[in-house]
């Protein structure tokens, strides 16, 4: 019979939460450990049941999440004043060393189809001999182990060699219609103007792609350069619980602003939740002319930093006097910032949102991913979301006791 799925459900929720993320180290312990033990009744599942149970049902994740945050709710710990947005960055399951930059992919695809072409002329060649020796009873539909090994490794160079192409088509496409949306051109323009991009764009030589995990794209990480994915969530700061979480290919975090916003709006409206954020706090990272303009216009309170600061380095006092007409949305942004509620406000950022990463990547090894492409990264990044507010919810309940002074 197969294995309940709520004791599945337990298992996975209490080794993620203690930072146990291997199917293989699940099924070991569930055979150690008491604990491991005791929530799967002693029928010690399979890694490999575990692994497809996990893949199987990352959709039900989100309702899941829902659920937990209604829970959080209840317990009097979503308030909703201040909340912080911020990303950060978890380590892909992929080599850099299973990539090729789209310089090198051109000469290898040649080099495969010559090489291929090479073993289906040797193949010919023998099967005429040997009709002309043994007769026309062979079948002849055999295919020899290493053409089979070059056409499959030619599919994959031409899929990623493709995927280079339609990206930097993409890309190109949108610089050109942002740009001919902010010169005033009208929608045939616009239009015009993407498609002749697209036309002519051509990926950079050092592009990569993977061939483990297509999907992952490299990011700077605080460790060097890595395969990775962006993972993005929105904190409540009276308990730093998790309100929103998302996952990206994009290295940067401009593009994920409104999404947040607009995910951490809609969780809570179906978690059935009334309380509302009255101030959104985002690092210099989601600062864009355009990001701060659909701020303005949707009325959405928000502090984005400008511009980094480095350590120890003074922050203006702010300029007396009214604001200048003619201030930009910048401008304004920054002058924001260097008033006294503004610094005490945006001093909150990081006591909210960065220890909720750190956390998770300590106590759940959330920085290193199990499951490859970019709906395995959010499933399982919705997994370490839903056992961090799992882990606040416990805390509250069982609260450490006092320590004396």
């Amino acid at each position: 019979p197969p294995y309940d799925p709520t004791m599945m459900l337990k298992l996975l929720f209490y080794a993620y939460s203690t930072g146990v993320t291997s199917s293989r180290e699940m099924e070991r312990r569930c055979g150690l450990d008491v604990a491991f033990r005791w929530l799967t009744a002693n029928t010690a599942p399979d890694y490999r049941s575990i692994s497809r149970f996990r893949r199987r049902h990352l959709a039900a994740l989100d309702d899941l999440f829902l659920q937990v945050l209604v829970l959080c709710s209840e317990a009097g710990l979503v308030k909703l004043g201040r909340v912080a947005l911020d990303g950060t960055k978890l380590r892909a399951s992929a080599s850099r060393h299973k990539a090729m930059s789209y310089g090198r992919l051109g000469p290898r695809i040649e080099q495969l189809e010559a090489e291929v072409a090479a073993i289906l002329a040797e193949a010919e060649a023998v099967d005429r001999a040997e009709d002309e020796e043994f007769g026309e009873d062979k079948r002849g539909d055999e295919v020899p182990t290493e053409l089979a090994c070059r056409e499959s490794r030619l599919v994959k160079l031409r899929a990623a060699k493709e995927a280079i192409e339609a990206e930097a088509r993409e890309k190109a496409a949108k610089k050109a219609a942002d740009e001919a949306t902010a010169a005033g051109d009208d929608d045939t323009g616009i239009a015009e103007a993407a498609e002749s991009a697209a036309d002519r764009a051509t990926p950079e030589g050092r592009t990569q792609r993977n061939f483990t995990d297509p999907e992952a794209r490299m990011m700077k990480t605080v460790d060097g350069f890595h395969y990775a994915y962006n993972a993005q969530a929105v904190v409540d700061e009276h308990s730093q619980v998790v309100v929103a979480a998302n996952v990206t290919d994009q290295a940067g975090d401009v593009q994920q602003l409104f999404p947040m916003i607009d995910a951490a709006t809609a969780n809570l409206a179906d978690a059935g939740i009334e309380a509302v954020p009255n101030m959104f706090l985002a690092d210099a990272g989601y600062c864009s002319q355009d990001n701060l303009e659909q701020i303005s216009d949707a009325k959405v309170n928000a502090l984005i930093a400008t511009g980094r600061i480095r350590r120890n380095e003074r922050v203006p006092d702010t300029p007396r006097g009214p604001i200048p007409k003619d201030a930009t949305r910048h401008e304004r942004m920054a002058r924001k910032l260097r008033t006294k509620v503004g610094r005490a406000d945006y001093a909150r950022r990081k006591v909210i949102v960065e220890p909720v990463f750190g956390q998770m990547k300590v106590r759940q090894h959330a920085g290193h991913l199990r499951l490859r492409g970019i709906a395995g990264a959010q499933g399982e990044w919705t997994l370490h979301v839903i056992c961090h507010n799992l882990r606040k919810l416990a805390n509250a309940a069982n609260p450490a006791p006092a320590t004396a002074t």
